[in-house]
């Protein structure tokens, strides 16, 4: 996977780091804050507890996963600092280091950063070089979390939204998103597994074995939170040798050349506008007629039964998201779903009138 998607060779198990499986992107951030809280009090609080605030920091548009992770953690939701964003929902990189500095004088520990590459509101990717740059500088553990557009890595043409991965601590994103895997599997990358294993590594005599006291055998029991795993390695084997790398990124390709097309749809139909930009396949888009009308499509639609849309809030703004990812989706299904859009707006305004 490293060598397909063009990932940093730290995150080879080969060299100082590696990979594993993971449920979800959920897991593979707990695995992260966990690991960035016991490297920032040099490998205590697994013995005594959290005795020190130590303080997490991610953009307003992350996913909540990482609130609960920092709950789950025992660092506490109070310690999250949620960083403002550009108009591109991108998080700012002065304001980040401007919450840091203030932390520190205030007694706090930092201890961490969450960088998005495809927000789930608007498919922001925040600037991993700059965030990377902070990080070394003040000593904190960096992880991305690319759950959904990581897939596109495969494609060399649209890997410099990754660029600054080299810099990462950690690194994760779901093949069950945008890989056509079936549901559940996380791939997610250390670049030091020696933080992640001295975190997580617990060994009972009944677990300990020549092999594992050799270093023949990576115990994968060290990397994740369970002891037991499932085995996620066959199905995504099993996707890749049946589409191959070029075939994967040909899907990748039409999948971001249908939700360019829908893009330009919206923007020229005069009772749409889109919110945010369409880097890859998400379009974040409302009706020009305010929350109401845009709500209102939304209802009409799902209640057709043909499609179904989900929504967010991106500046109190009610917002209609159109994800273009599953596996046999064309350009025909997307656009019968723009026309029950459509449909939708003008009954919406026909009894508004």
């Amino acid at each position: 996977m490293v060598d397909m998607m063009g990932l940093p060779e730290r995150f080879l198990s080969t060299s100082s780091g590696g990979g594993v499986l993971q449920h979800s992107a959920s897991d593979g951030a707990l695995c992260a804050l966990l690991a960035a809280r016991e490297r920032c009090s040099g490998y205590t609080t697994n013995l005594r507890g959290v005795s020190e605030r130590m303080t997490v920091y991610t953009s307003t548009q992350a996913h909540s996963s990482i609130e609960k992770g920092i709950a789950v953690a025992g660092l506490g939701r109070e310690n999250l600092r949620t960083i403002a964003v550009d108009e591109t929902f991108a998080l700012c990189p002065d304001q980040l280091e401007d919450a840091i500095v203030a932390d520190l004088r205030a007694g706090a520990r930092p201890c961490c950063v969450v960088a998005t590459v495809g927000t789930t509101s608007s498919g922001a990717v925040d600037p991993l070089p700059a965030i990377g740059d902070i990080c070394r500088r003040h000593s904190l553990w960096l992880h991305v979390d690319a759950a959904s557009y990581g897939t596109a890595a495969l494609c060399p043409e649209f890997r410099d939204l990754f660029r600054g991965l080299e810099l990462a601590d950690s690194y994760c994103f779901n093949p069950h998103k945008w890989m056509f895997v079936n549901f559940d599997c996380d791939c997610f990358y250390v670049a030091d597994r020696a933080a992640l294993i001295r975190t997580l590594s617990v060994l009972p005599e009944y677990l300990k074995n020549k092999a594992t006291e050799s270093g023949a055998v990576i115990d994968y029991r060290d990397w994740h939170v369970p002891l037991g795993r499932r085995f996620r390695a066959l199905k995504l084997w099993f996707v890749i040798r049946h589409y191959g790398v070029e075939g994967l990124r040909a899907k990748v390709r039409e999948h971001v050349a249908i939700a360019r097309q829908f893009a330009q749809w919206v923007d020229e139909h005069p009772q749409f506008e889109r919110v945010a930009p369409t880097p890859l396949n998400l379009i974040s888009f409302r009706h020009v007629a305010g929350d109401a009308a845009s709500q209102a499509v939304l209802e009409r639609v799902n209640q057709s039964g043909r499609a179904y849309l989900s929504h967010t809030r991106l500046r109190d703004q009610f917002v209609i998201r159109m994800s273009i990812g599953q596996t046999h989706t064309q350009l025909q299904h997307v656009q019968r779903a723009w026309e029950l859009i459509c449909a939708a707006s003008r009954d919406v305004m026909t009894n508004d009138e």
